[in-house]
């Protein structure tokens, strides 16, 4: 999984979906059934405007907290959506910008904004908090400040450091079983995709179009496996790899994390005469250890240790826009023995707030029931061990982020086989050097899902990489929404897009990036 497929893709031929423009319940509602019809008079939809999103409208559903028992114990759902106003109606959009934990309320308002106003126009775009998360009831928040600083050294080099990075680990799997000991066991993802096919029924639509990032592919995928009728068109970007679910999957994240963060030290090294950290990227590499060693032993301002360090990096692995910051603070810190400007990279990329609490706790609840974790730490210690010794930037940083799940209280359940051949055209985005969901995992669902076609953006490393600036790949993104065409053609690619161009050091904050790529980009968060 290291090494990235070559992309072998001929000349993209669009051809259009074979289904119709507009849903039969768009034009004719008198044929929708009478239960859809009673469960959408229950969502009352009021204004919740931002001054971003002026037209955004919210809602909430009860849904059961089991879906095999529907009149048992209910929970509750927090909906937003932006309505369409063209007269061409194609139906409800429902979005997930990814986690899991992940809120979708501004989101709705991030997407109808971010397509072309035509294409918009004929959409209810429908953000919603999954069970857990956010706005919905209950939220959860196993452990409030769970990763205040300063924490333990990532990297167990002493039995002490790995007794203390256990202790919190276990804690926080034992508190969240205290807390939610009745709801656990339906955090996961074949739950979330249930309330999914609940909004559809509350809407009042016979199928919805569907647009997942990150673990919103996945979350996307299993609802198609699930809900193969109900699923009119399904785009999904920066795609999880079904097969790895979630133990494997997080291993081979290490691997294209320290690719990436390898790049942006040989971006660094473009620009010595603006940081004067060198023009080789290997001793700049070293130098940013170095770094990591100093503040192992001296924590800057009394926040940013270690693992601090490294959480303020990861995000620059999802997306370049954050290089011209990190690369400031690296070289304020070695050259010029100032910490204030890595002080304020991690408050600005890294610290974790109530809603980055709340994010995690459902984050490692649906991850670690939705598959099955070694529970022996003996096997943990030796994967990880084994990655480290070839990619040591994130390698043991992500697995205590994930090493709740080697203690949770619930059972686990078995990984969903998303092969599908009963879809309409379904429309795949995936970029060559992602990190967090590195590239195979586009082919392999290109694969399975029958009658998809995969958009690759070639020499890209952003995580979530349509409605971010790149034109190539918005025009694919607004022609399948506005008429079901996709491309078609090449051996393992239908369409090749080049990507951006990487960011050039700062000369204006407000110059830095681009504004849509860097809201996009906090909308999906890191871990995402």
């Amino acid at each position: 999984m290291r090494k990235r497929a070559a992309v072998l893709c001929g000349a993209a031929i669009v051809v259009a979906g074979t289904f119709t423009a507009v849903p039969a319940e768009a034009g004719t509602p008198q044929h929708t059934q009478p239960s859809l019809t009673a469960r959408a008079a229950k969502l009352t939809w009021k204004k919740c405007g931002t001054t971003d999103h002026p037209t955004l409208q919210c809602a909430s559903l009860k849904v059961p907290l089991d879906h095999a028992n529907p009149r048992g114990q209910q929970i509750t759902l927090a909906l937003s959506r932006v309505p369409h106003t063209a007269k061409k109606y194609q139906g409800p959009l429902l979005v997930n910008p990814g986690g899991p934990g992940g809120s979708g309320l501004t989101f709705a308002g991030f997407i109808a904004s971010g397509l072309p106003k035509a294409v918009a126009a004929q959409y209810d775009v429908i953000g919603f908090d999954p069970r857990g998360v956010g706005a919905s009831k209950p939220a959860l928040d196993c452990v409030p400040g769970h990763f205040a600083p300063v924490r333990p050294d990532s990297v167990p080099s002493t039995p002490a450091i790995e007794r203390a990075n256990l202790q919190r680990a276990r804690s926080f799997a034992a508190a969240c079983g205290r807390k939610y000991a009745s709801v656990l066991p339906y955090i996961d993802t074949l739950s979330a995709v249930r309330d999914m096919d609940a909004i559809r029924r509350a809407l009042g639509a016979e199928k919805i179009n569907y647009f997942g990032y990150s673990y919103g592919t996945y979350l996307g995928a299993v609802y198609a496996k699930l809900f193969p009728h109900q699923v009119r068109r399904l785009v999904l970007d920066s795609i999880v790899d079904p097969t790895g679910v979630w133990y494997d999957d997080n291993l081979t994240q290490d691997y294209a994390f320290n690719d990436r963060h390898r790049a942006l030290m040989a971006w660094i090294a473009k620009y010595d005469a603006t940081y004067k950290l060198g023009t080789d990227p290997e001793r700049i590499e070293a130098k940013w250890y170095a770094m990591r060693a100093a503040l192992a032993r001296k924590p800057a301002d009394g926040k940013v240790g270690a693992s601090e360090l490294e959480d303020t990096f990861i995000p620059g692995g999802y997306y370049n826009g954050y290089w011209p910051y990190l690369a400031e603070a690296f070289s304020a810190y070695v050259n010029g023995k100032n910490a204030d400007p890595l002080v304020e990279a991690y408050e600005n990329f890294a610290a974790i707030d109530a809603s980055g609490d709340n994010g995690y706790s459902v984050y490692t609840s649906v991850q670690c029931r939705d598959g099955s974790w070694p529970r022996d730490w003996r096997q943990w210690q030796r994967d990880n061990w084994d990655v480290y010794e070839k990619a040591p930037f994130m390698a043991w940083n992500n697995a205590w982020y994930n090493a709740p799940c080697a203690f949770w209280p619930t059972s686990s359940l078995s990984p969903v086989n998303v092969a599908n051949g009963k879809l309409p055209p379904v429309l795949l985005f995936q970029a060559t050097n992602d990190a967090a969901t590195p590239y195979e995992g586009g082919v392999t669902v290109h694969r399975l899902l029958a009658d998809s076609s995969l958009v690759v953006e070639e020499g890209g490393g952003n995580h979530g990489i349509t409605l971010s600036g790149n034109a190539c790949l918005d025009k694919y993104l607004a022609a399948y929404l506005t008429d079901g065409k996709v491309p078609r053609g090449g051996a393992e690619a239908d369409a090749v897009c080049k990507a951006l161009p990487d960011p050039k050091p700062l000369t204006s904050k407000a110059a830095s990036t681009s504004a849509r790529g860097a809201t996009l980009h906090r909308l999906l968060g890191s871990r995402g």
